[in-house]
């Protein structure tokens, strides 16, 4: 199968050839991803790297690259709310949390374009020993940015878009749904126990996870609702700040680190 890279800021996955299907989740730029089917009128379905997501894209969000870039690992990841880059000479802008395989220089070849680089690049983190002062600062970058189902970026994220692409920053590897993500890491049995960087879980009327959000400590949390906002949380779930209401139910707590 043909390998790809992101090469638009934001590239909308979707779940029909169509612009019109729903948008199921995104890759951001730089992500690398296969080719498993081309369809008609420039669609092709894509499974990304990153997380095994598939969906449908169309062809002129990617370039193809070969086997030793797609097999590379991620080094670094965009750290300003809005980053510059050049691709092939011309200016794009790009968002946070973008994860780039970079090696050590500031110009890099991907497929036929080149890239470089006119911001600062952080490294992503190594995953055993996470740096909770970055986990905190990555997440408030999303503050107030607006709930998009099946977004991914400062531009518009969902609950578990958003944990996913702080997580990653962090180099923690998160599934895509929040129900995916409650299979991963270890039980936390008492709120009171939680701490910085914890995941806490949410379920509707019939059981199942339906949302997720980023623990600050044992009584608040930061979480794309409406909005990327912190409420409190306490034994039974998430009020909402601003009118008092409780918005979620609180499931099951996750540590990662």
């Amino acid at each position: 199968m043909p390998y790809a890279i992101t090469v638009v800021p934001v590239m909308p996955l979707r779940s029909e050839p169509s612009h019109k299907s729903e948008i199921i989740s995104q890759a951001l730029w730089g992500e690398c991803s296969e080719i498993v089917i081309t369809g008609n009128d420039g669609w092709v379905k894509v499974k990304c790297q990153f997380d095994g997501y598939e969906g449908w894209a169309t062809f002129n969000h990617l370039e193809i690259i070969d086997e030793t870039l797609f097999r590379a690992p991620y080094t670094h990841y965009t750290t300003a709310w809005v980053n510059k880059v050049q691709l092939s000479g011309k200016l794009m802008h790009v968002p946070f949390g973008c994860a780039v395989k970079l090696g050590n220089a500031p110009v890099t070849n991907w497929g036929g374009v080149t890239v470089q680089f006119e911001e600062k690049l952080a490294a992503i983190g190594k995953g055993n020993a996470v740096d909770t002062g970055a986990l905190t600062a990555a997440a408030f970058q999303y503050l107030n940015t607006a709930y998009l189902w099946g977004g991914k970026s400062v531009f518009g994220v969902d609950c578990s878009g958003f944990t996913q692409t702080v997580y990653r920053t962090l180099g923690l590897d998160l599934l895509r749904d929040a129900y995916q993500q409650a299979t991963q890491g270890t039980t936390v049995d008492f709120l009171q126990e939680a701490r910085l960087g914890d995941l806490a879980f949410f379920d509707n009327t019939e059981g199942r996870i339906t949302h997720v959000g980023i623990l600050l400590n044992d009584h608040e949390i930061i979480h794309s609702s409406g909005k990327v906002r912190v409420d409190p949380i306490d034994n039974q779930g998430i009020t909402n700040t601003d009118t008092g209401v409780r918005t979620h139910k609180l499931r099951i707590i996750k540590r990662f680190f």
